[in-house]
């Protein structure tokens, strides 16, 4: 497909968004307005906009890339994130509610201390940080290959590009605006997931009905892994319970889909949101690993070779814009920049939020819409972005492998403590040495990474680690604060007397 027919799309799609931004954020642009929605948000459209912003790029390039090694096998992955999202709405989003908080972190603070509060805002921002980064470049890598590179573009060019566009439409309007982006964005997301399967069958020569018997029928449909317990980081409960647990840290430890949550007016319409938002994230996964089997079953018909691309990722781009005609191809890039837009301006919002309430105590000024303090704001939100620039940078130099898989193995390391301090919190009535939190937090990781990654400490034999990684890292992180505890809580100052953030 011609680069000039992808770019002009790629405009009008950018044209789309900032009007979109132009007018949602033409009656307010304060600090409430971006960082909680006013607290005004329906839960039916954030419902609808999350699908967008939890399911990204890689979901729609590297899930069905990765059918070709793994089967349907990520679909256990599916369910357990599913229980996960489940105990969010049930364990998580009353206490959210109940102290009415803007940043989630600030629970850290009353329960456990001012160092713990810190530390839970910094792993999110290094947390959410990297992995924003890896799922836009993972978008970036396919506009150069397919578009920029044909003018020789660098690549650092292409990724400040992006940044730019995203913080132009996202710099006003915040969370207001998001959240209706993120509803136009989703739609595309679905239309081209459920198009694409259309056009896979298409160039099969075969009907809708058709290619879904077809892949039911095929070798990649194989769902359950239940050999191997020990050697396999397919099998099945090593999904489920992993699934649910990097659910539980990524998304309910996460200031990014959490403050979507809490910009409902109720704690009722926010769990609604959730448990809508979970069926459909169940539905849309399964077609996008049928997308996946439908891709390997025409690059076997059509003789491609698969061995020539440099990951699986490439797999759907390379189909959809050099084998299909041109409207699969227009498709494809519609649903692949919408999913990865979608989820890149909620997390600089979100980190940008964390930042500004977290460590510049933006909830505790006498007048938090004050002019100074919205510019301070823009420039956190215009600094995050060069950090995500600088960090995709290095990533290019570094990553060798499926996008995906980096980005869990990543948050097992930097959500484990996360998860680790806030299950103390809920779990127990202890308290914490606040001033060793932040040593615990690094050594936690760092002690699971030798163990898991080198012989240092000792050999884990045929035993693989799969997504289950965040809770090992989150159970030790739990172990070291319970032992470095100085006793309970008083009485007085438990978790149920704590006065809520304003």
């Amino acid at each position: 497909m011609s680069p000039i027919i992808l770019l002009c799309f790629l405009i009008a799609y950018f044209g789309v968004l900032l009007s979109i931004a132009h007018f949602t954020s033409k009656k307010s642009s304060d600090n409430s307005t971006f960082f909680v929605a006013n607290r005004n948000a329906k839960w039916y459209m954030v419902a609808f906009g999350m699908i967008g912003t939890a399911l990204s790029g890689v979901t729609f390039i590297s899930v069905p890339g990765a059918v070709g090694a793994n089967n349907f096998s990520y679909f256990q992955f599916v369910l357990g994130n599913a229980l996960g999202f489940v105990l969010i709405a049930y364990v998580l989003l009353p206490l959210y509610y109940r102290l009415n908080l803007t940043s989630i972190y600030t629970y850290l603070e009353e329960r456990l201390g001012v160092k713990s509060y810190k530390t839970g805002a910094m792993i999110f921002l290094i947390s959410r940080t990297i992995g924003s980064a890896f799922r836009l470049y993972l978008v970036a890598i396919i506009l150069q290959k397919f578009i920029f590179d044909a003018w020789n573009v660098p690549f650092i060019v292409t990724i400040a590009m992006c940044l730019l566009l995203i913080w132009l439409y996202t710099n006003k309007g915040g969370l207001k605006t998001i959240i209706i982006t993120d509803m136009l964005q989703t739609f595309f997301l679905l239309l081209a997931v459920v198009l694409s399967i259309y056009f896979m069958a298409d160039g099969l020569g075969i009907s809708l009905l058709e290619a879904f018997e077809t892949v039911k029928q095929s070798s990649y449909a194989q769902i359950w892994v239940m050999e191997d317990f020990l050697g396999s980081r397919n099998h099945l409960w090593k999904h489920i319970i992993g699934g649910a647990f990097v659910t539980i840290a990524m998304t309910g430890l996460d200031q990014d889909l959490m403050q979507k949550n809490l910009s409902m007016r109720t704690i009722g319409e926010a769990q609604k949101n959730m448990l809508t938002f979970t069926g459909i994230f169940i539905v849309i996964n399964l077609f996008f690993l049928c997308v996946g089997a439908l891709l390997y079953i025409y690059a076997a018909k059509n003789q491609i070779d698969l061995t020539a691309l440099r990951t699986p990722d490439y797999l759907y781009p390379e189909i959809a814009l050099n084998y299909l005609t041109v409207l699969p191809g227009i498709i494809f890039m519609l649903g692949l920049t919408a999913a990865t837009f979608a989820t890149t301006d909620s997390a600089l919002t979100a980190l940008t939020t964390s930042f500004c309430v977290d460590f510049l105590a933006f909830n505790k000024k006498a007048d938090p819409n004050a002019p100074q303090l919205i510019r301070q704001r823009n420039y956190v939100h215009a600094g995050f972005s060069v950090i995500m620039l600088v960090v995709i940078m290095v990533f290019r130099i570094v990553n060798d492998d499926s996008v995906v898989n980096a980005i869990f193995t990543a948050a097992g390391y930097t959500y484990g403590p996360l998860l680790g301090l806030f299950a103390f919190g809920i779990l127990t009535k202890m308290r914490v040495r606040d001033q060793l939190v932040p040593w615990i937090s690094l050594v936690s990781p760092t002690i699971i990474y030798l163990v898991i990654n080198t012989n240092y400490l000792f050999d884990l034999g045929s035993y693989k680690v799969g997504f289950e990684l965040i809770i090992y890292n989150g159970l030790l992180t739990f172990l070291l604060l319970l032992l470095t505890s100085p006793g309970k809580v008083p009485e007085q100052t438990s978790e149920r007397e704590i006065v809520p953030q304003r």
